[in-house]
């Protein structure tokens, strides 16, 4: 990018292009939190199970974090904007193809993987296009509006969820985001593209080596609960006596150390590497890059987990579930906004740290006081808790990450940053779904073969029939099926009371292990600055007058 710095735009065309971009990086952020309050009700829809969703929630922002890389180094070949422009009409299309999905594969190919190669390409552009079209002094702010409308998509994104899944249908969100594209495509053309690096060479193997490393291990995570985590489980495939699990991770991780390894050559032969390794050498970076990633794992385990237990265990209605949320988003919305206004010399360290003490404090309280008798009111303060640290942490990473290298890497480090976020978000839902699903099985077989009530030939064919997982079903499903099978009401009624105990269980391990990544967190916060971030061109002229 050309070193001189743009004047910036008239104040009309300002407000524009903010608000094009603020609606890019809230069109993706929605997708997850809107889905997440209505995940039974689309997994009926569409003729699935709760696995079903959380596989493709899983692969939407896997798709993202595999290609975020490859998406900003698209852009900086053919123009930011233009590839904002494609990267929001793929997104369109994907969104349509959703709005009509009939099964899950058709919802798989639109939202998961069209809509995310479309966010690939859309959000690295976000954060060069900032820089193309705001002088270095108002970047920070920009930045700041920008990443807190991915915060407020978050806050708010519950609610719709759940509005339009209990009035309409969740189809209609999907169609809204059609029209919300064509009005960004519209306002598009006033933006000012960022200028373009010059000639590059596209590295095509460095891009099919980060995306197949970052594919095999977040792959093999998110197939844990069916393979199991090292044993393998009955009837699932192994090697050697080892389940799948740990061989694609180790795959992944190979494949992404010779990604690393290529990348450096390139570098060090003044090539045109996809990403520069030496920027992982810059502390500041790296430690934003890695409270993203613990932010958004746990973020994105608690949007799995909560929705479940009000609408699968509690039996609430979408738009119940939305409202019992809402204290999140109140919270999030004023520590994401009202830190930055009413503190902005505030220590980022110790924002991020009381942040997530905060998050910490809330996963805790919630792992306690779920029981099998417990109703919704207690995730009240759990939850205003959660948001008050999600909201503080949204209010300085972007500032932090971007802040940590010259104008003219920026690009890349949004590459990076929108990678940390996804594959955070990804590993998450990953997590949570299949250590919810591994303890519950666990939990629900332990309890048959302990309960009196069930006969012992029932108590056999569980063993064998359910090894593999015991699906995370509300007592209405459960009581269904086994009237469907004419099982006899005692051991009915047996089978229920132990489903309900084994879904507390699996609840309570997934959000064990969410407290123990924000608690990682809290010595990973060491990396951040001690003091508010300028950008990099302001913080050195700072350094040259001094």
């Amino acid at each position: 990018m050309s070193s001189e710095a743009p004047a910036g735009p008239a104040t009309g065309r300002a407000g524009s292009v903010l608000l094009t971009l603020a609606a890019g990086q809230f069109l993706m952020t929605l997708d997850s939190s809107v889905m997440n309050v209505a995940i039974a009700t689309v997994a009926k829809d569409v003729g699935t199970t709760v696995t079903g969703i959380q596989a493709a929630i899983t692969l939407y922002t896997l798709v993202m974090a595999m290609l975020m890389v490859t998406g900003g180094k698209v852009g900086s070949l053919i123009g930011r904007r233009r590839a904002f422009t494609i990267g929001c009409i793929v997104y369109g299309a994907g969104s349509l193809m959703t709005a009509v999905a009939p099964n899950l594969p058709v919802l798989i190919i639109g939202w998961s993987v069209l809509e995310g190669i479309g966010a690939a390409l859309i959000l690295p552009a976000i954060v060069a296009l900032v820089a193309g079209n705001f002088p270095p002094e108002g970047r920070p702010r920009a930045y700041g509006l920008v990443m807190g409308a991915g915060a407020i998509a978050v806050a708010v994104g519950p609610l719709i969820g759940g509005v339009a899944a209990t009035y309409f249908s969740w189809r209609w969100v999907f169609v809204g985001e059609v029209l919300v594209v064509a009005v960004i495509l519209v306002l598009a053309r006033r933006i000012q593209d960022a200028p373009l690096e010059g000639r590059t060479r596209f590295d095509v193997t460095g891009s099919v080596l980060a995306a197949v490393g970052l594919g095999l291990a977040v792959f093999g995570v998110l197939r844990s609960a069916e393979w199991g985590w090292v044993v393998p489980k009955s009837g699932a495939s192994s090697l050697l006596g080892v389940s799948l699990t740990v061989w694609f991770v180790i795959s992944g991780l190979l494949v992404v150390w010779a990604f690393l390894e290529r990348e450096s050559r390139l570098e060090e032969a003044s090539r045109d590497p996809l990403v520069k390794p030496s920027m992982f050498s810059n502390r500041q970076m790296m430690g934003g890059l890695l409270m993203f990633f613990l932010l958004y794992l746990v973020q994105a385990g608690l949007f799995f987990t909560i929705p479940l237990f009000l609408s699968v265990s509690l039996g609430l209605t979408a738009i119940e579930t939305g409202l019992r949320i809402l204290p999140l988003s109140i919270t999030l919305l004023a520590a994401a906004v009202g830190i930055p206004k009413f503190f902005p010399n505030a220590s980022p360290r110790r924002v991020v740290r009381l942040g997530l003490l905060a998050m910490l404090a809330g996963v805790v309280v919630l792992l306690v006081a779920i029981d099998p008798a417990a109703d919704a009111r207690i995730v009240t303060v759990p939850l205003l808790l959660a948001g008050l640290g999600i909201g503080a942490l949204a209010s300085q990473l972007g500032a932090v990450t971007v802040s940590a290298v010259p104008d003219e890497l920026s690009p890349e480090v949004g590459g990076l940053q929108n990678t940390a976020t996804n594959l955070g978000a990804a590993l998450g839902t990953a997590l949570a779904g299949s250590i919810l699903i591994t303890s519950l099985t666990a939990a629900f077989l332990l309890g048959v073969q302990e309960n009196p009530a069930i006969p012992e030939q029932v108590k056999t064919q569980a063993s064998v029939q359910l090894a593999g997982g015991v699906p995370f079903l509300s007592d209405s499903d459960l009581q269904a099926a086994l009237d469907q099978a004419a099982v006899p009401a005692p051991v009915a009624d047996a089978a229920i009371e132990v489903n309900r105990d084994a879904r507390v269980e699996g609840l309570q391990s997934a959000l064990t292990v969410l407290a123990l990544f924000a608690a990682v967190g809290l010595f990973a916060a060491r990396r951040i600055p001690d003091h508010p971030q300028r950008s990099a061109p302001a913080a050195q002229r700072a350094v040259r007058e001094s």
